[in-house]
């Protein structure tokens, strides 16, 4: 059945690029899994109609450290013209202080950037990777998509991460089994002031755990507190480690370190949002 779903989800996908290549197609491209899928399937589609799809990778003080490399790499691995645009969030002032709707002000801010990338390279039919799953999360950034007549076809057809995966295995791209990576803003709560420094250490202990074996890994920060979202399955490795992961947060100047027992969730600092 997995089998079958996915030759029907890659039909459609291929539909969407083929209609659309003569326009040229732009994918914001992370380097995760969604968005490898679509530019993936864009590239393919492309080679067979001779045009050439654009990826665009953004670089900001929000996200991830590490990650531009292995975009490059992968869509250039793909057969993408790829452009890394840094833009600064905080040109919008809002932002520091984390508001309930930075989401929504940080993809205004950098998909404005990206269309006006875009158009002058002459591509004008831009793709982002949000997914049918997104619709049972708190994602105002989707507000902003849609203004801004940005298409998402993994929502549009409601496709589910779980299918993008199984899809990406088929495909044999190398991000299929790789954990999201959002936004460092979300390690703190809301009118939280966006501090660098803490945010570059909070990704410097989630990279220290990651490689410790662990797959989905978030520090959230509430003032002196670090609290610790591993998948409920790794806590007994955890505890086996433990020792050299309070060292190692200690030396990142936390005080006081804590395991979540509810384990790993994505969005858990949108728990008193209105969704």
């Amino acid at each position: 059945m997995n089998h079958d779903r996915n030759k029907q989800n890659l039909k459609k996908l291929e539909l969407i690029m083929e209609t659309n290549m003569s326009a040229g197609i732009c994918v914001a491209f992370s380097g995760g899994v969604d968005s490898s899928l679509l530019l993936k399937i864009a590239c393919d589609t492309g080679k067979k109609m001779h045009h050439s799809v654009l990826a665009v990778t953004f670089e900001t003080k929000l996200h991830p450290h590490g990650d531009l490399d292995e975009a490059k790499a992968l869509a250039e691995s793909f057969g993408a013209v790829h452009k890394v645009i840094e833009v600064d969030e905080f040109a919008d002032p809002e932002i520091m202080y984390n508001p309930v709707d930075r989401c929504y002000r940080c993809k205004n801010l950098l998909f404005k950037t990206l269309i006006k990338a875009a158009d002058e390279e002459g591509y004008h039919y831009l793709m982002d990777g949000s997914n049918y799953d997104d619709l049972n999360a708190y994602r105002p950034g989707m507000k902003a998509l849609k203004e801004l007549g940005i298409h998402s076809p993994l929502l549009e057809l409601e496709i589910t991460k779980n299918e993008i995966r199984s899809l990406s295995a088929d495909l044999n791209i190398v991000t299929s089994n790789r954990p999201s990576a959002p936004c460092l803003a979300t390690r703190l709560p809301y009118g939280a002031v966006l501090d660098f420094d803490l945010l570059e250490r909070i990704d410097l202990g989630e990279k220290f755990i990651k490689g410790l074996g662990f797959y989905n890994v978030r520090l959230r920060a509430h003032n002196d507190i670090i609290r610790i979202e591993i998948d409920k399955e790794d806590f007994m490795k955890f505890m086996e480690c433990q020792e050299v992961v309070i060292k190692h947060l200690k030396e990142l100047g936390f005080l006081y370190i804590t395991l979540d027992l509810e384990g790993f969730r994505s969005g858990s600092m949108d728990v008193n949002i209105n969704k």
